[in-house]
C-alpha cells in the first residue's frame, strides 16, 4: 500500500491466470500481445494511430512510445484487462499469495486447536456471556 494514499480501505479479491509476469518480459510485451491478438489493424483504428505506427511504439525500437495515457486507452476501448493483471503479479503476486497462503494456515491451525488442546489435558471453559 502507498504510503501517500489516505483515507478509506478497500479490499479486492481479483481472480487472474497466474504466471502473466513469467509469461511477458514487460508491461509493453504484455499489452502488444494483446493488440496482436485482437488484430493490429482494430486496436489501432480504436486508438487512432497507423498500423505502422502501432506496431513500432509497441516494438523494443523505433523513436514512437507507447505512453501511459495509449495504454488507458487501450484498456478502455479493447476491454483487455491482462496488462493490469500482469502488474499486479509482477509487483503484488507474491505478497497476495504469501497472504493467502498464511491466512489458509492460521485457518487449518485454528480448527486442530480444541484436539491439541484436549490431548494437552487442557478442559475448555465455555464462552462467558457478557449482558
Amino acid at each position: 500500500m502507498s504510503r501517500v494514499i489516505t483515507g478509506e480501505v478497500r479490499q479486492m479479491s481479483i481472480e487472474f491466470e497466474p504466471g502473466l509476469a513469467k509469461k511477458h518480459r514487460s508491461l509493453r510485451d504484455c499489452v502488444a500481445q494483446g493488440v496482436y491478438q485482437r488484430g493490429l489493424k482494430v486496436i489501432a483504428a480504436d486508438l487512432d494511430w497507423a498500423p505502422g505506427n502501432l506496431s513500432v511504439a509497441l516494438s523494443d525500437e523505433g523513436t514512437r512510445k507507447f505512453d501511459l495515457a495509449d495504454l488507458e486507452q487501450y484498456i478502455e476501448t479493447a476491454h483487455d484487462y491482462t496488462p493490469i493483471f500482469y502488474l499486479i503479479d509482477r509487483f503484488l503476486g507474491d505478497q497476495q499469495s504469501m497472504h493467502s497462503e498464511a491466512m489458509q494456515r492460521v485457518a487449518t491451525m485454528l480448527e486442530g486447536l480444541p484436539a491439541l488442546l484436549a490431548s494437552a489435558g487442557i478442559k475448555q471453559q465455555p464462552a462467558k456471556v457478557r449482558r
